[in-house]
């Protein structure tokens, strides 16, 4: 395990997470961050209830009692205070791992990562850098909680910052590597990175059936990290039957509704190609045209608005590289996420990822 092995061993309390069995995407996160704390001496993590509290959803739990107060803590209920905090953190030569407590909390405070935390290398000519990689606790899908204070599928005003790296990771297997790829990419190059973390699948533990166990994953020890590694702006692929008759292109919350839906559509022998971008800015561009091009049919799924979503990224890079192939779109409703039962009348549900598909198949 390197020379830090037996401080590693220590700080887990003698059972690293690769040898504790499956793990949750909210598993797999804290083991990420505590191993990134060892990793990187000058990494810091903050933010609202994320030190005694250890988050709102037991993500960042044990952080404080493993590294401590000075570099796990607790901010003031300020997203600008938050974000504030990292870029003269980051200006001081530590890595900030600022937390923000829920997407829709992100938008008062936004043009600190546009106006200063993105820019500073730019205008600076290299000279200065803000390098910082923030969690978000976002997008939809929470059982009997929400709103739109609390269900935010918003991630245009991301996606429009130059240079901004953004990530999603849906499956605790790629969530780890990710969010070491984005660690290693801020503290070498000074990136920005959002690491977009779906609120409705911290605690999954299914895919098809109640107890399958399929949205669980293990977690890998350090010597194979390397061989696991997640490059910046590289999708994930699955394959349900003989993956030729249609190419799905999703991310996050989509990436479960899409395979739940693909296995529906094996029953009736349609071979689907489920492509989980993870990245949403850079796009997986080469990725996607590779799997687009296979089938000769796309369905997009995007959990994030009609207008302004991620899906029309996507459409309009399969149209830049000369896509002849037919696509077809299944988005969000372009509204707010609504308390209670109204909001499937708002977000993609996998009946309309099926309905869909059969529409495209039928053409």
């Amino acid at each position: 395990g390197g020379p830090g092995a037996a401080a590693r061993n220590e700080m887990f309390g003698g059972k690293p997470p690769e040898l504790a069995g499956p793990l949750t995407l909210a598993q797999s996160i804290n083991a990420a961050l505590t191993d990134g704390m060892l990793d990187h001496p000058e990494m810091a993590v903050f933010g609202e209830d994320v030190a005694v509290k250890g988050g709102v959803y037991g993500v960042t739990k044990g952080l404080r009692d493993r590294f401590g107060p000075a570099r796990v803590f607790d901010t003031l209920l300020d997203e600008t205070s938050v974000l504030g905090l990292g870029l003269g953190a980051g200006l001081a030569g530590m890595l900030p791992v600022p937390e923000i407590q829920y997407l829709a909390y992100l938008h008062n405070a936004e043009d600190q990562l546009r106006g200063e935390a993105a820019t500073m290398q730019f205008f600076s000519q290299g000279a200065y850098r803000n390098p910082m990689v923030v969690r978000v606790a976002g997008l939809a899908y929470q059982e009997g909680f929400g709103g739109h204070f609390h269900n935010d599928n918003s991630v245009a005003v991301l996606r429009d910052v130059p240079g901004l790296v953004i990530a999603v990771p849906a499956r605790p297997d790629d969530a780890a590597p990710m969010l070491r790829t984005c660690l290693a990419s801020a503290a070498v190059d000074g990136s920005v990175c959002v690491f977009l973390e779906p609120i409705a699948l911290y605690h999954t533990r299914d895919l098809y059936a109640d107890g399958d166990g399929e949205w669980l994953a293990g977690y890998a020890e350090p010597g194979a990290w390397a061989g696991g590694h997640v490059p910046i702006g590289r999708a994930r692929v699955y394959g349900v039957g003989s993956a030729e008759d249609l190419t799905i292109i999703t991310f996050g919350n989509g990436v479960r509704l899409s395979l739940r839906a693909a296995a529906a559509l094996a029953d009736e022998g349609v071979g689907t190609r489920v492509v989980d971008l993870r990245w949403l800015a850079p796009l997986p561009v080469a990725d996607i045209i590779r799997e687009s091009s296979v089938t000769g049919r796309v369905l997009v799924v995007d959990e994030t608005r009609r207008s302004g979503g991620v899906g029309e990224g996507v459409i309009a890079a399969l149209v830049d590289a000369g896509y002849v192939g037919a696509a077809r779109r299944v988005a969000g409703v372009d509204s707010f996420v609504p308390l209670g039962p109204a909001a499937r009348q708002v977000l993609v549900s996998e009946e309309a990822i099926t309905q869909g598909a059969r529409t495209l198949l039928a053409r």
